[in-house]
């Protein structure tokens, strides 16, 4: 293509635009050539990093926010790929396209239209890794499951029953001759890529996690040129995909080799190098017992360039007191497996990852499922995908279309009984949880001077069954002594 060729493009709001040009060659393209292009709608200018494919393909990604008429302008220090200007023209977008996630209401989340949006995640660490029949087999049970949102690596990962060697990694080398950390596997990046698009077909929000400390090919110790030189390339390839979360770590602080000004300045490459503004979060190993306050080795949820918590925690009861410190959504992104692992963290039962969620979600956070059954073939839904086997996605689908059928969660003043976890929108909802206690009923204090219908959902066989008359003020709810009970009760207008 011959360079200041004026070029016309139509593209929908919130998909992606990808510009594609020949250049060079000859030495490394990945480090000797400067790609990028800046859009620009009326007032707005965007900067855009561009990458380069291999084949001499190099290439700008763009996803446009705004509707109407955008004009492009490609700069680089190789004359052939400099000065290539174009238009855009943003359309409407296709139904249940709805845009990136992002913060909303302060602690919740909602898509780019507004709609809401409530994450119910599970984990799948190296399903990318791992060939195309188990990979499509993790696809196929994914579209059945109701998760919408799936913590993944770019890295592959090296633990207990996991030891494969996957079949191409992000850096050329392998792991006999070493890796040149200068240049990039294209062909890897192009399979994550068509995973990441699979997931978008599927209405399901690809967390992406950018460092991990299980490693056995030195990803995880590069030095701090190539760790920026991989995120820049990282971010350029995919920030215009609308379903991408980033995740700069999984459990960063078993990585000794990187220092928290590290973990800063990786946060803050990605605000500055992703136009787009997506979600950014962090992951921790560390987990003190006592309080929340003494997490010294936590990183600072906080800090400005963080959107939202991501806590590896087994107890939800301190939901509330994250929010009120971050003042941020809390996401608990790892509150141990459903599963039959040899591993404590890996062998809870399906009655206790439910509880997790339906804790979590009343005490106005979210969480995140995962499961370790021991498998013949060492195929374990936490790591490798394949297919589901525990009890506890069923009703995590369950629960997720009860919350999605009224608003977001926040912890409430109304008085509940000091055993069950409860949130809502005073006055006019309020979802009640009374976990693994047997109460036969209970007495509530709701607002006086307020009729409410309530309902008393039997959170395992997954029922709803409503209750007979109107409730008001402090009234007695009888219950069935049995666990995993809940109620939602719901003003009448």
């Amino acid at each position: 293509m011959k360079p200041h060729q004026s070029l016309a493009f139509e593209t929908k709001r919130w998909d992606m635009f990808e510009l594609r040009l020949q250049g060079p060659t000859g030495g490394n393209p990945f480090v000797d050539v400067r790609f990028s292009a800046r859009f620009k709608h009326r007032f707005l200018t965007l900067e855009v990093d561009g990458f380069y494919d291999g084949d001499g393909q190099y290439c700008v990604r763009f996803m446009p926010e705004i509707l109407g008429e955008w004009s492009f302008e490609t700069a680089s220090n190789v004359p052939e790929l400099d000065g290539v200007k174009g238009s855009l023209t943003c359309v409407p977008p296709d139904p249940g396209n709805r845009g990136p996630v992002r913060v909303a209401n302060r602690y919740h989340f909602a898509y780019a239209d507004g709609t809401p949006f409530f994450p119910f995640g599970t984990t799948c660490y190296a399903w990318i890794h791992q060939g195309r029949d188990l990979e499509e087999r993790t696809l196929r049970s994914l579209s059945r499951s109701g998760f919408n949102k799936i913590r993944m690596c770019v890295f592959p990962k090296h633990y207990d029953y996991n030891r494969k060697e996957p079949e191409r990694y992000p850096f050329e080398g392998s792991p006999e001759l070493g890796w040149d950390f200068t240049r990039f596997d294209p062909v890897f990046w192009r399979h994550l890529e068509d995973r990441i698009r699979d997931l978008q077909k599927l209405g399901i929000e690809a967390d992406l996690i950018l460092f991990h400390p299980y490693d056995r090919w030195g990803f995880s110790t590069m030095s701090p040129e190539t760790d920026e030189f991989y995120l820049r390339y990282a971010v350029a390839r995919l920030a215009a995909f609308r379903n991408i979360w980033w995740s700069l770590a999984n459990e960063y602080d078993l990585m000794k080799s990187k220092s928290m000004s590290d973990w800063d300045r990786f946060f803050r490459l990605l605000q500055t190098h992703d136009p787009y503004q997506h979600l950014r979060s962090i992951h921790n190993w560390h987990h003190p017992e006592i309080h929340y306050r003494s997490n010294l080795h936590w990183y600072d949820h906080g800090k400005p360039w963080v959107t939202h918590a991501s806590i590896q925690h087994h107890d939800l009861y301190f939901v509330p007191e994250w929010r009120e410190l971050y003042q941020k959504p809390i996401v608990v992104d790892e509150c141990r497996y459903e599963g039959n692992l040899n591993h404590g963290w890996g062998n809870i039962t399906a009655e206790k990852m439910l509880e997790c969620f339906w804790e979590g979600v009343t005490r106005g956070g979210y969480v995140t499922h995962g499961e370790t059954f021991v498998h013949p073939e060492d195929i374990i839904w936490w790591s490798h995908g394949g297919e589901l086997h525990g009890e506890s996605p069923e009703r995590i689908r369950f629960l997720r279309r009860l919350i999605e059928e009224g608003p977001p969660i926040n912890p409430t003043a109304v008085p509940f009984q000091w055993d069950a976890a409860g949130g809502g929108a005073d006055p006019d909802y309020y979802l009640v949880y009374f976990g693994a206690s047997r109460p036969a009923f209970r007495v509530l204090e709701l607002p006086e001077g307020e009729r409410y219908h309530i309902e008393r959902i039997d959170t395992w066989d997954m029922t709803i069954e409503r209750l007979n008359g109107e409730y008001s003020g402090t009234c007695r709810v009888d219950l069935p002594g049995k666990p995993y009970q809940a109620l939602r009760i719901r003003r009448i207008s």
